[in-house]
This record gives C-alpha cells, structure tokens and sequence, in this order.
C-alpha cells in the first residue's frame, strides 16, 4: 500500500492554474473589446474635429472666399444655390 500524500496538493494546484488560465482569457477578451470600443471613438473623436476646424476655417475666411457646393444636399445638381433675396416693403407712407 502506498500513500499518495502529494497526489492531492497537486491536483488542487492545477485546478488553481486553470482557474487563473481561464480568468486571464477573460480579461483578455474584455480589454480587447474595450480596446476596440475606444478605437472607434479615437476615429469618430478625429472626424469631429476635422469637422469642426473645417467649419471654424470656413466661418473666419473672407465671405467672398467662402466656397460655396454647386450641388445641394440630396444630389439634386440641376439645381444652383440661390442668391439670398432681400424683401423690400413700401415706406409706410405708401401702405395704405
């Protein structure tokens, strides 16, 4: 008959191992998914900013220099920004 006194410490010593190997996987698989979440926001973060110092380029040029799109938004071409009209009401003595 022979005692196996250490059989039992070292299987407890393995199952901890796994347990860590398992906890490590998750938390790699978290930090990536956080990893990427904060990837997309750096890009879209990027974007805005280039957005916005576009629109503060554009807003502190000369209004002559101001680019303006031949085109509107929804891809109608044929049709061309129109010059902004001024309404001219009859001097008040005139109305009647």
């Amino acid at each position: 008959m022979s005692f196996h006194l250490f059989e039992h410490r070292r299987d407890a010593h393995i199952r901890r191992s796994r347990e860590y190997l398992e906890e490590a996987n998750v938390a790699r698989v978290e930090h990536q998914a956080a990893a990427e979440h904060h990837s997309a926001l750096a890009k879209m973060y990027g974007e805005r900013i280039a957005r916005i110092e576009a629109e503060i380029n554009n807003a502190l040029q000369p209004p002559s220099l101001v680019a303006r799109p031949l085109v509107d938004e929804s891809g109608n071409d044929d049709e061309r920004p129109k010059m902004e009209s001024v309404v001219t009401y009859p001097a008040r003595s005139v109305r009647s």
